[in-house]
């Protein structure tokens, strides 16, 4: 809360102060290697996917393509962090201008909003592709393709361009961000003065953008599953799944209920762990 202080504004330009990890003396270049190491794994994984789909041509289909827009997103996000991030760890950089801040915190939220757009443009190719497969190609063509994904970006683009929109002429009289990465709440946080517009459409977005992809997702499983129950399976199939289901509730909390406890409870955990130790060395002394 000491980012709330209300005092002057400051003066330009303003520069940020990232709170970041608190890293232990010494451990700055194993931390970094570690984050480079995940940098690199995302850059080699992501770029392997989109260069194979783009040079196999029997992979030039809607939903390889789309998984290229996921793969576009995924390094999107990673590299709005990450590299900051390994310069944290390495140098102690904590600072960054108000400019970088701004695009280090629209290129997160753009991640965040396109990645579950995307998602709900799959599920309605994917109930395209199921419920109506003998149409699927007159329905799903290139330019219908691309203009869904594009859709999909430029929804989430104009989303986050009006929830940074509430930045200008917002005085600030805080420097330090209680956070790794800078964010719209993060940044807005440091205002001279209540923002109660930006909160309200904050949590507007975030709950109509998940509700509605949410809607489209399970609708569009809904009616795969409900298809293929009736196309392809027999009744007995269609009992025994449903009869399966039915003992869901029976057999997951159960199975995962212990599992939560020994997490959760240090003594049980305790226990747990010294009677395997004594189940351990009763094996290795009758050995």
């Amino acid at each position: 809360m000491e980012n709330l202080t209300m005092g002057a504004p400051l003066k330009q330009p303003v520069v940020f102060e990232l709170q970041g990890f608190d890293v232990p003396p010494g451990q700055g270049p194993f931390l970094f290697f570690l984050a480079l190491f995940a940098y690199i794994v995302v850059l080699l994984g992501n770029g392997v996917v989109i260069c194979v789909i783009m040079k196999d041509r029997n992979l030039h289909r809607p939903m390889f393509v789309m998984i290229c827009h996921l793969v576009v997103c995924d390094l999107l996000g990673a590299t709005a962090v990450l590299p900051r991030l390994m310069m944290h760890f390495l140098m102690g950089q904590q600072k960054i201008s108000y400019l970088p801040a701004i695009a280090q915190g629209f290129c997160v939220h753009t991640y965040g909003v396109a990645m579950q757009t995307i998602l709900g443009v799959m599920a309605y190719d994917r109930f395209v592709a199921v419920c109506e497969p003998l149409r699927y190609h007159s329905i799903m063509t290139s330019a219908r393709l691309h203009c869904c994904c594009a859709l999909a970006w430029i929804v989430a683009l104009l989303l986050i361009a009006v929830l940074f929109s509430f930045h200008m002429n917002v005085p600030l009289c805080g420097r330090v961000i209680q956070h790794v990465y800078c964010s719209n709440r993060s940044i807005l946080n440091l205002a001279c003065i209540p923002t109660p517009i930006s909160n309200i459409y904050g949590l507007s977005m975030t709950w109509s953008v998940s509700t509605g992809v949410f809607i489209i997702i399970a609708f569009s499983y809904i009616r795969i599953l409900s298809v293929s129950f009736n196309q392809g399976r027999s009744d007995s199939s269609v009992q025994n799944i449903r009869k399966f289901f039915s003992i869901l509730f029976i057999i997951v909390p159960p199975a995962l209920n212990p599992i939560i406890y020994g997490m959760v409870s240090k003594d049980l955990r305790a226990a747990i762990m010294k009677l395997f130790s004594v189940q351990v060395r009763r094996v290795c002394h009758k050995e």
